[in-house]
C-alpha cells in the first residue's frame, strides 16, 4: 500500500521537529504523499517545499486552520490550495494576531489563579511561531507550577479548565470560503467524540469538502462511524498521525498512521476540478 500522511506539526507552529526533518522521516519511513499542518500558519510548509526536491516524498499545500464554530473552537484541515492567494494570505495574518490575543486572554487567566505567567515569556517560548498552549504549558513547566504538558492542560489549558475560551478567530463559514477560492480543499480535522452528528451535518451544510476518518485518537469503531458518515454525505476522506514530535502523545505513531494514497489522489482531482474553475 502506498501511504500518506496529512497531518503533521513542525516548529512553526507548536511541533518539535524542524520541517527537513519531518521531510527525513517521511523518506525513511517510505511515505509516498505528506502535508504539514501547522496550526494557523503555512511557514514550515513553505519552509519545506524549497527543500522537498531533495527527498522522494511529494509534499502538499496544508494547513489547520482554527475557526470559531457557534462560539467554539473547530479545527478544519486545508490542503492544496494557491499559498500565495490573497484570501490566504489575509486569513492566516489575521490569525497569527488572534493566537496572540487567545494567548493574552489565557495568560491573564492564569494570573487570576495566582500563577506569575507572561505574554513576553510565551512569545519567548514560542521563538517565533505561532503561539499555542503547549508554548504557555512549557513556560508553566520552566516555573515549577506543573511537571508536564499533561498536568499542565489537566489543571490548567483544557477547555474544561478555562472554560469558554476568548477567541477571535474566523467563522468556519468564512475560513470554508477562503479555502475555496484559493483553490483547496477543507475538512473536519479529528472530529472524535467533538461533534455530533447534528454539527456534522452542519458543518457538511456550510460547505466542508471531507472528513478526517484515520486518526490516533480515533479507535477502530470511531473510525468506522466516521467513515460511514464521510460516505453517506459524499465527503472526501483524509487521515494522518497529527505528530508533533518530542513528548507529545502522538509522537510514535510518525509513519504508523497514515492513510492509502487513494484518498489522496481523490483530493488531488477534486482541488485541480476546483482551481480550473476559478481561474
Amino acid at each position: 500500500m502506498s501511504k500518506a500522511d496529512l497531518h503533521i506539526h513542525t516548529t512553526a507552529s507548536d511541533g518539535r521537529s524542524t520541517p527537513r526533518q519531518i521531510l527525513e522521516n517521511a523518506d525513511k519511513h517510505n511515505l509516498e504523499i505528506i502535508s504539514i499542518t501547522d496550526h494557523d500558519t503555512i511557514r514550515g510548509y513553505q519552509k519545506a517545499a524549497k527543500i522537498a526536491d531533495e527527498y522522494d516524498v511529494r509534499l502538499l499545500p496544508g494547513v489547520e486552520i482554527t475557526s470559531d464554530f457557534n462560539g467554539r473552537e473547530c479545527h478544519l484541515l486545508a490542503y492544496c490550495f494557491d499559498p500565495n492567494h490573497p484570501k490566504i494570505k489575509q486569513l492566516i495574518a489575521q490569525h497569527y494576531k488572534s493566537r496572540l490575543a487567545r494567548a493574552k486572554w489565557i495568560v491573564n487567566e492564569l494570573s487570576k489563579q495566582g500563577l506569575e505567567v507572561d505574554i513576553e515569556e510565551v512569545k519567548a517560548e514560542a521563538n517565533g511561531s505561532n503561539i499555542g498552549r503547549p508554548h504557555i504549558a512549557a513556560v508553566l513547566i520552566d516555573k515549577g507550577y506543573v511537571a508536564s504538558f499533561k498536568e499542565a492542560f489537566i489543571r490548567y489549558l483544557s477547555d474544561q479548565s478555562l472554560g469558554t475560551i476568548y477567541n477571535q478567530y474566523y467563522s468556519h463559514h468564512e475560513v470554508i470560503a477562503a479555502v475555496k477560492e484559493a483553490g483547496g480543499a477543507i475538512v473536519v480535522a479529528h472530529p472524535g467524540n467533538l461533534y455530533s452528528d447534528e454539527e456534522l451535518n452542519e458543518l457538511v451544510t456550510a460547505g466542508i469538502d471531507g472528513i478526517e476518518f484515520i486518526h490516533p485518537s480515533h479507535d477502530y469503531s470511531r473510525q468506522k462511524q466516521v467513515e460511514e458518515f464521510a460516505d453517506d454525505h459524499t465527503l472526501l476522506k483524509t487521515g494522518g498521525s497529527d505528530f508533533h514530535g518530542g513528548d507529545k502523545e502522538y509522537q510514535k505513531f510518525f509513519g504508523v498512521v497514515t492513510i492509502n494514497t487513494k484518498y489522496v489522489h481523490r483530493l488531488l482531482r477534486m482541488t485541480d476540478q476546483r482551481k480550473a474553475i476559478n481561474v
